[in-house]
């Protein structure tokens, strides 16, 4: 299954491939937890027995287990790296260099979670600390489909309390939850094809008609 979003074939003979963000925890003791592993994993198989492009922050942990997986399965994986070389990736920041294309942003951590996110047409949540937390609010503001893993550790329980207790808001239709990589999955390609995302920057502020 390779889901369009509605608004793909107007006008348009060529389709892209849908391209899915996976984001959580890169170290910590979450990365050592086997169902959060383990969930990681068959998210990564999943997402390539879909034909779906893989994208993760070129970061060590969860999404390298579900980065790893993606490949085994045949999937094709990008990495979206904070670093400004392949040496500094490597030897700085330490991290996995096993994608079969790696973008160097040169922007560090968090500039690069922008490019990562707007680079994919929606974003998995599994495990997560305060890194992940920080993806999830770039991806929520900006309207983004966005899956998570609950039961894998760190935030993934605890997004509806941070959303509607904490910060006064509401969980968006496009944000689904489960603790089964597959049927996941399955609600992610209906969100994405339900929910196109927006045309541009902070559309939901600027689309609004101020009153007088």
């Amino acid at each position: 299954m390779n889901p369009l979003p509605e608004s793909a074939g107007q006008g348009n003979k060529h389709y892209h491939r849908l391209k899915i963000g996976v984001m959580g925890s890169a170290s910590g003791p979450q990365t050592e937890d086997l169902i959060a592993r383990e969930k990681a994993k068959r998210l990564g198989v999943e997402i390539a027995k879909r034909g779906h492009i893989f994208i993760n922050g070129a970061c060590p942990g969860l999404p390298h287990d579900a980065l790893l997986a993606a490949q085994e399965g045949g999937g094709f994986t990008i990495g979206v790296s904070p670093a400004f070389s392949e040496y500094q990736h490597i030897h700085e920041y330490l991290s996995p260099h096993d994608h079969d294309l790696i973008i160097y942003t040169g922007m560090g951590f968090m500039e690069r979670d922008i490019i990562n996110i707007r680079s994919s047409d929606a974003i998995v949540i599994v495990g997560g600390g305060i890194g992940t937390l920080n993806e999830f609010t770039i991806a929520y503001d900006e309207g983004r489909p966005i899956g998570i893993i609950t039961n894998s550790g760190g935030i993934s329980n605890s997004i509806p309390h941070i959303v509607e207790e904490i910060c006064k808001r509401e969980i968006p239709p496009n944000i689904v939850f489960d603790d089964d990589p597959v049927k996941l999955m399955d609600k992610l390609e209906v969100v994405i094809r339900a929910f196109p995302l927006p045309l541009q920057k902070d559309s939901r502020v600027t689309d609004h008609k101020l009153p007088g």
